[in-house]
């Protein structure tokens, strides 16, 4: 039992030892000042409000064969809010990072956001040029929401490791 202890504590200093920082200090200090950072924080959970509606929307005229025009309607919203928040953050990006996309921190949630951005563009494509079927636009649809669902877990994850990496505040009693 004690080896296995002192093994798990060995790789745990290891590889606290090699990991990168989420942010410098001078990122965290850009990042905190930034009115992008506030926009980020408001369009993040409307956007996923838009996607519950939505999603429910999409399995309702799957399912039923009902409401085709709110399920598009509400895709269309989905993929504009998905637009918005991909601008928005790009420039949040460059005033924390000094780049548009792909900074070191934030580079496979952004990959990723460019596959929920295709995935909601060929919707779009679709839904504008007539292409394919009602259910194949809403498949293509589901196949975008879906990579939504993982890149919104990638950057949660990363939410909650910037908060454990934050350093501690102290609080001060009078």
């Amino acid at each position: 039992m004690k080896a296995d202890e002192d093994f798990v504590n060995m790789a745990r200093r290891a590889a606290s030892a090699v990991a990168v920082p989420l942010y410098t200090d001078a990122e965290r200090k850009r990042r905190d000042e930034s009115p992008w950072t506030m926009v980020q924080g408001i369009l993040a959970p409307v956007q996923f409000l838009v996607f519950g509606v939505s999603l429910f929307l999409v399995f309702r005229f799957l399912a039923t064969g009902d409401g085709q025009s709110a399920a598009d309607m509400s895709i269309v919203l989905k993929t504009v809010v998905l637009y918005a928040i991909m601008i928005t953050g790009s420039i949040w990006e460059k005033a924390v990072f000094g780049k548009w996309l792909f900074a070191r921190s934030f580079f496979w949630e952004d990959v990723f956001s460019m596959v929920v951005l295709a995935l909601h563009s060929t919707y779009l494509l679709m839904l504008l040029n007539g292409w394919g079927s009602s259910h194949e636009r809403m498949h293509v649809a589901l196949a975008g929401y879906a990579a939504y669902v993982i890149n919104a877990g990638q950057f949660l994850y990363k939410l909650r490791m910037a908060r454990l990496e934050a350093p501690p505040r102290i609080a001060i009693l009078s």
